[in-house]
């Protein structure tokens, strides 16, 4: 199932939807690193870059993702390729920028099998690609569906104070991340 066009979304909405999206899936992204954590180190690990409970990188990727495949309707081996491909670089290229700017890595692949400088790998690319196919097949029409039927009937002036908030918290929960990070 493909994202739904609505007649008559402006393009406000349509990049307040995007917002929304972001945040469910960096949310998710963040819950699925923490749970990886737990079950490998036994204990709670804040697996994010953030305080709060969200890992931006699954939350840009996610919405990248919907974006670039938006019209790739019945093509799952296309959206694995582009899913795998795009999850790879994104993660490469911020992998890349967080060490430039901290110092610090916030995950090392060098002792998997054909990693690049680990910042990725072949496992977790295909791992990757599989869950962009997820995403894409499943997850993503769920969730849109029970965005659309809450929002169904609402005035977007709500769904823009939601996005509005989320993106103040995340503001303000980047510049005090970034703060520890820096050491300032």
């Amino acid at each position: 199932m493909e994202e739904k066009i609505v007649l008559g979304k402006t393009t406000k909405d349509k990049i307040m939807e995007y917002i929304i999206y972001f945040f469910i899936y960096a949310f998710l992204g963040w819950l699925i690193e923490t749970i990886y954590a737990m079950f490998v180190h036994g204990h709670f690990v804040n697996r994010g870059f953030l305080y709060g409970p969200i890992c931006p990188i699954y939350g840009f990727g996610a919405v990248l993702l919907l974006i670039a495949t938006k019209k790739l309707y019945k093509k799952p081996l296309l959206k694995f390729l582009i899913a795998t491909i795009a999850f790879t670089l994104f993660e490469y290229i911020v992998s890349f920028v967080l060490e430039m700017l901290f110092g610090l890595r916030w995950w090392d692949y060098s002792n998997d099998f054909l990693n690049i400088q680990g910042r990725v790998s072949l496992l977790y690319s295909i791992f990757w690609g599989v869950i962009g196919l997820i995403l894409l097949e499943k997850l993503h029409p769920y969730i849109q569906t029970k965005i659309q039927k809450v929002t169904k009937g609402n005035t977007n002036s709500i769904q823009r104070t939601v996005s509005f908030i989320l993106i103040g918290i995340f503001l303000l929960d980047s510049v005090f991340s970034i703060i520890k990070y820096l050491k300032l």
